[in-house]
């Protein structure tokens, strides 16, 4: 298991996300109902990033087709995918965001 280093909390407003690269992942960074929540940034429908679609609560919406996610827990809720993204455990310690990369 390693943390990694995703960047300032600052950077990460109420209802957005932004894609950091990590371990050769790109992940999904989404701030939503104040917590900072981690999810591989990439659509289990289509392999298009969740990334610039919008944020509905803690629900992510790929912006080609519109499956949508819970940042929460990584599960697809809305066809046309069908398979969860994986998530990641999150920590802010001294204003950084760490992601938990498991082995």
């Amino acid at each position: 298991m390693r943390w990694i280093d995703a960047g300032a909390e600052q950077s990460l407003a109420e209802g957005q996300a932004i894609s950091v690269p990590a371990e050769g992942l790109f992940i999904a960074l989404v701030r939503c109902e104040g917590e900072i929540r981690a999810l591989e940034d990439v659509c289990t429908h289509d392999g298009s990033q969740l990334t610039g679609g919008a944020i509905e609560g803690c629900e992510i919406i790929c912006p080609r087709h519109g499956a949508r996610f819970c940042a929460r827990t990584g599960a697809a809720l809305t066809p046309p995918a069908y398979e969860p993204v994986r998530t990641f455990e999150t920590r802010i310690e001294n204003g950084r965001i760490w992601i938990r990369i498991d082995d």
